[in-house]
């Protein structure tokens, strides 16, 4: 990595290389000058999953921490269970070589005696059980936090009721603590909020990630009802099977449905969505990642921050629109983002049944300037090309 001064701590040093970094990605290459600074700067960062950011805090996390203190002096809010999950996984690589170093996830369903102090030197959660840990049940002690990270901050304030609890937790904070801000994404509400979290910011603008889409073949299949959607699917299946695949639905009723109706069909499923309990969403995860079910079927629950590296296709069997059913042109780059992972290249096919979903797809082709080709589910030889 260049800029390996920067690491002062030999066992983190050990445990960059032993993943596999060489090399920094750019974001790791503008990021972790500012981030290992001393005395420590804040920043506010624009970033994709998938670009090396998560390894990027975690390195900057793991180089403040002092081992033999045992309090928190860590703190990184994630929008969903999930993804502090997969954050917490690169803690824990890179952090091996430091073996005394802990790991506390302050998540839904986590329940630890009331009065008690954690000695964990991270915490990793989601904002609501985070701050529930800080303020009510006094787990932690904000004042001696010295890093705070907020992950995907465009999801965050997309969440009920998570802008305001990432707010009054930063506000508990003291003024010396490092703040770095992460999001894909930099609309004027993102932004505002970024302002108000992190004071006096270094700021990392990257241009849109249009490598995400050359790596993925687009294909879009015309249908006329829901039924007619479930046959062209059956139809690519026989393909797809190869690999792994994730299927994205609009509401969860249509996902139990589809679910439903592959599994009849005997197919391995998984089903994944919002109102499960965390620890189901947990345990269908590492399922899907083992391979022991070859398809997720989701709702948006899942677009973002989940990386199971044989995911070869991913199937928009509704078009992502906002609630004013409009394009959502970045949840379509997330959703098709699971494939293509890392530079290997992938797969997406959207179903359209309406004209209302005709316009929606041309409206995404024009945004990312990029043709969708139309594909022929009838026609297996086509199927068997695009599927190698």
């Amino acid at each position: 990595m260049s800029g390996t001064f920067l690491i002062r701590k030999p066992q983190l040093l050990q445990g960059v290389y032993a993943m596999g970094f060489n090399r920094p990605s750019k974001i790791q290459e503008n990021a972790l000058p500012m981030m290992l600074a001393e005395p420590p700067q804040n920043l506010i960062a624009q970033s994709q999953s998938g670009t090396g950011k998560t390894a990027a805090f975690v390195l900057a996390m793991l180089s403040r921490v002092e081992p033999a203190e045992r309090y928190p002096q860590c703190l990184c809010l994630s929008p969903t269970y999930e993804l502090a999950l997969q954050t917490g996984k690169v803690i824990e690589q890179m952090g091996k070589f430091h073996p005394e170093l802990k790991l506390a996830y302050a998540v839904r369903g986590n329940k630890l005696e009331r009065g008690q102090k954690i000695s964990e030197h991270i915490v990793i959660g989601t904002p609501g059980t985070v701050l529930d840990w800080c303020s009510k049940l006094k787990f932690i002690d904000p004042k001696k936090i010295k890093v705070f990270v907020l992950d995907e901050a465009d999801v965050m304030i997309a969440t009920q009721g998570h802008q305001d609890q990432s707010i009054r937790i930063q506000r508990m904070l003291p003024k010396n603590c490092q703040m770095l801000l992460f999001s894909a994404t930099f609309e004027d509400s993102v932004w505002k909020f970024a302002q108000k979290v992190v004071p006096d910011p270094n700021i990392i603008k990257l241009k849109r990630e249009e490598e995400t889409l050359d790596t993925i073949k687009q294909y879009y299949v015309l249908c006329n009802n829901r039924d007619e959607k479930f046959q062209a699917l059956c139809n690519l299946y026989g393909a797809i099977t190869i690999a792994q695949a994730m299927i994205f639905c609009h509401t969860r009723k249509t996902a139990s449905w589809l679910a439903a109706e592959l599994s009849k069909e005997g197919h391995q499923v998984a089903l994944l969505s919002g109102e499960m309990m965390v620890e189901q969403r947990a345990a269908v995860i590492e399922r899907f990642r083992e391979g022991k079910e070859k398809v997720l079927v989701t709702t948006n629950v899942c677009a973002r921050g989940i990386d199971v590296e044989q995911v070869s296709v991913v199937i928009n069997f509704d078009l992502p629109v906002d609630k004013d059913g409009n394009p959502d042109n970045e949840t379509y780059l997330h959703r098709i983002g699971r494939t293509g992972r890392f530079g290997k290249r992938g797969l997406a096919v959207n179903m359209v049944d309406s004209k209302h979903s005709m316009n929606i797809l041309n409206r995404i082709q024009e945004h990312f300037n990029k043709k969708i080709e139309r594909l022929d589910t009838d026609d297996l030889d086509e199927i068997e090309k695009i599927a190698n």
